[in-house]
């Protein structure tokens, strides 16, 4: 298995060559985040399943950067941000979202689902369309106060977020921690198991 896991991570040469890491300088280079340990595979293991799930950008240059700080595996955290891949971020976020939902007891409907949600939402195709006027009237007016060149960029953010909606933060929340902690028990176990049998090998081997 770990030899497979081997073949499946990415070089030391490739990660020097990746440019969306070069940022990070010869930090990102040291010999020890690219060691085979428990706790360095592990903890690598939770850090890029915990990206995967938080954002569905930069998942890779912010999972080497907390395992620079962290002294966990950066090849590892590469592949476990492949557990939530463009393909999968409608099903993904809309689970979350649902789960969101359930948490803060808020109604978890099609029309109740963020815009960017629509397109994965089950009952999306059957929910009653939205009147252009009703629409027009929620689109922001572009005229007295310079229009939207004038609105901050904080203010900006404050209305992604809000057009995001609570339920899926709260959701992509419990999908991050609770998957990463997943990952990090699912290698400790695993870990052991293979150092159990290795001692069970060299037992019956010296016994024989």
């Amino acid at each position: 298995m770990f030899e497979r896991l081997r073949r499946l991570m990415p070089s030391h040469e490739s990660v020097a060559s990746n440019r969306w890491l070069r940022w990070l300088g010869p930090s990102v280079l040291h010999p020890r985040l690219f060691h085979l340990s428990r706790r360095g595979v592990a903890t690598g293991a939770a850090i890029g399943v915990f990206f995967a799930f938080i954002t569905p950008i930069a998942q890779i240059p912010l999972s080497a950067a907390a395992c620079v700080v962290l002294r966990a595996n950066v090849p590892v955290s590469i592949v476990a941000t492949l557990v939530n891949t463009p393909p999968t971020f409608g099903p993904v976020y809309y689970a979350a979202w649902k789960v969101g939902s359930w948490v803060l007891v808020e109604p978890a409907d099609a029309e109740n689902a963020p815009q960017m949600l629509a397109r994965a939402a089950p009952e999306a195709a059957s929910a009653p369309a939205v009147p252009a006027s009703a629409a027009e009237s929620r689109a922001p007016q572009a005229g007295a106060g310079g229009g939207e060149a004038d609105v901050s960029w904080w203010a900006r953010t404050m209305q992604g977020v809000q057009s995001i909606g609570k339920p899926l933060l709260v959701g992509t929340l419990i999908f991050s921690f609770g998957f990463s902690t997943l990952a990090w028990v699912l290698c400790n176990t695993v870990w052991h198991w293979r150092v159990r049998r290795k001692r069970r090998r060299r037992l019956a081997a010296a016994r024989a």
